[in-house]
């Protein structure tokens, strides 16, 4: 080994400048520029700070590139190495370390070298695979309501359609209560059930009644409930959410309501009162909570059974449980 050759290894050596040291490389006809080469420190570390920034837009960077851009760190030669391999990113490379150093947070400044560059290539020698993915790319803007209803068409007249259920029921499972899907079990496997209204009475109730006490049911302990007194707030989620509706009409067989006219609740609102009067109703699943409960709460293999029968809302129905 030469003097000279001594001298251009050590790097530390006082009377060697690094623009010296690059001089002596271009004679050697290594064809770096003295700018590039003084500035390769400062942007090997913006490199791995924006690598690190990079790795959350899902641009993959192998193992081996990291152990690069860490050895470059350190390694003068290396750093070299990776500014010639980065050919005409250089320049942008550049232009991001100096936006950086004004200050321009590294997002917005790889957000811009981005689009300069086009995308972010990552390149793995060992298998020649190439991962890329465009960044600043626009991204398209959202369909249109005719667009939309459009494709709603396009898919009704699609014959090969595979799709089951209707599309509100993932939603309407995230407005339920666990006790509120054990009422929508037990109306589509017990049927209707009964429910009753506390008026005023006698003669004075005959021309006007006061409602004292509305929708007494036993739908709580039946459906084995854990907030029993939070029922009525139930059966109004569930027919909000189009679930169930409260018919003016009592059911046919008379003994079901015997049971919920003894409960003490009902009692009491009797006997608060002179003269009182019970109006019996009912409580039904809709048609389109008859399908949520087959679709979405009952196994897979019960769901073709035969479930009580339940009425429809008829048109104009009011939806007061009351």
């Amino acid at each position: 080994m030469t003097h000279d050759d001594q001298q251009y290894d050590h790097d530390a050596a006082p009377r060697t400048s690094p623009g010296e040291r690059a001089r002596q490389r271009t004679r050697r006809g290594e064809l770096i520029a003295p700018e590039v080469v003084d500035s390769i420190p400062g942007l090997a570390r913006v490199a791995s700070h924006a690598a690190w920034h990079t790795a959350g837009w899902g641009v993959k960077t192998s193992a081996k590139s990291w152990l690069r851009v860490g050895k470059a760190l350190t390694n003068r030669q290396e750093a070299a190495a990776l500014a010639r391999e980065a050919g005409q990113a250089v320049a942008v490379v550049g232009e991001l370390a100096r936006s950086v150093s004004s200050g321009v947070p590294v997002g917005t400044a790889l957000l811009s070298a981005g689009q300069s560059l086009g995308a972010v290539v990552d390149q793995d020698p060992g298998q020649g695979v190439i991962d890329a993915q465009i960044v600043g790319s626009r991204v398209s803007p959202p369909p249109t309501l005719r667009e939309r209803g459009q494709d709603l068409l396009e898919r009704s007249r699609d014959v090969w359609s595979t799709e089951q259920g209707h599309p509100a029921y993932e939603r309407i499972l995230t407005e339920l209560a666990p006790d509120e899907a054990r009422i929508l079990v037990l109306l589509l496997k017990s049927g209707p059930q009964p429910s009753v209204d506390v008026r005023t009475g006698g003669p004075v109730g005959m021309v006007s009644s006061q409602l004292i006490a509305p929708g007494l049911t036993m739908i709580g302990p039946r459906a084995g409930l854990r907030r029993v007194d939070h029922v009525p707030a139930y059966l109004n989620n569930l027919n909000r959410l189009g679930l169930v509706w409260f018919s003016r009409e009592s059911l046919r067989d008379p003994m079901d309501y015997q049971v919920v006219e003894a409960q003490p609740d009902v009692l009491a609102a009797m006997h608060s009162v002179k003269f009182a009067k019970v109006v019996r109703r009912s409580i039904h699943l809709t048609p389109f909570g008859e399908d949520f409960g087959k679709s979405c709460l009952i196994e897979e293999e019960k769901a073709d059974a035969d479930f009580p029968a339940h009425l429809a809302p008829p048109a104009g129905e009011t939806s007061d449980p009351a």
